[in-house]
């Protein structure tokens, strides 16, 4: 098999189908089936499904995936590392984000990295904590920034900080300006939050989940909503609290459309992690920004 093949059985597993995968790598529909056929053949088993226009990933696909996206992160290392070799404090860097640790002392650290390396671009990207996470270990980013770390064996993950969690209600709720001390004047009261992810066990879900038993509010009407913008609106709009970062609701407090509400049995903070490849090719900038990002 040849780096063509993998490519093309990477961008029609990322992307869903065969039109979108011709279109990422600029060939034609009749050229990504042939090069997925030569790969199908060579292996010796059908790795996708075709149905109504889409591809999906059969038991052998998704045997073959990981290893397949593990063979382009090690070449895109190896150029890297050779390039490195001349560049130095030169190059680019590509960092993956949750998009509202912008708005965190991370950004305080990019600045300082901006001013220490002008020869250095560094391409941003934002995505979800998942996004990142997969970013990263496919080699589509050398370092990553997501809530809370990765349990993923072949990535690694470095304390980049952490971020209190408010708790918010719509604007002119009852006890907005009060410390509520007794939790149960919660009682009555609906939640809105992320689903518990289960294989990260310390999801944004599973502190909700967690923050409500430690006040004695396990039985409280929680709706799952996988969209932190939907859950500020539906807090907005006086249909629950929401526990979020405190970043992401730094517009609507200062513009009065949401209130945080002062819960001392409520009050945590998440970890904010740095991420990479445990056996990728970290640069020279590359490291500098990490140790920027870790503190360390």
């Amino acid at each position: 098999m040849d780096i063509d093949e993998i490519q093309t059985f990477v961008a029609i597993a990322d992307l869903g189908g065969f039109t979108q995968a011709g279109l990422r790598l600029h060939r034609s529909q009749p050229a990504i089936s042939r090069r997925l056929g030569l790969l199908e053949q060579e292996l010796g088993a059908p790795l996708f499904d075709r149905i109504r226009g889409h591809a999906r990933l059969t038991e052998a696909g998704r045997a073959f995936l990981p290893h397949a996206e593990a063979a382009l992160a090690a070449l895109k290392d190896g150029r890297e590392a050779v390039q490195g070799l001349r560049a130095g404090m030169r190059g680019a860097i590509s960092l993956a984000l949750v998009g509202t640790l912008a708005d965190t002392h991370i950004i305080d650290a990019l600045r300082r990295f901006a001013r220490r390396s002008k020869d250095v671009k560094l391409e941003l990207r934002t995505a979800s904590s998942t996004e990142v996470t997969d970013l990263v270990r496919r080699g589509e980013a050398t370092l990553g920034l997501r809530y809370f770390s990765t349990v993923r064996p072949e990535l690694v993950s470095l304390d980049a900080g952490g971020e209190p969690m408010l708790v918010v209600a719509a604007a002119g709720h009852r006890l907005a300006g009060r410390k509520v001390k007794d939790t149960r004047a919660l009682k009555e009261e609906r939640w809105v939050g992320f689903p518990a992810v289960a294989d990260e066990p310390d999801s944004s879900g599973h502190v909700l989940v967690r923050q409500l038993i430690r006040a004695g509010l396990d039985a409280a009407d929680v709706t799952l909503i996988d969209s932190l913008t939907a859950q500020k609106r539906l807090a907005q709009a006086g249909f629950g609290l929401a526990l979020v970062p405190e970043s992401s609701v730094r517009d609507e407090l200062r513009q009065g459309s949401l209130v945080k509400l002062d819960v001392p049995a409520m009050r945590t903070t998440i970890p904010i992690t740095a991420i990479h490849r445990r056996n990728g090719y970290l640069s020279p900038a590359a490291k500098a920004l990490l140790k920027l990002l870790t503190r360390g």
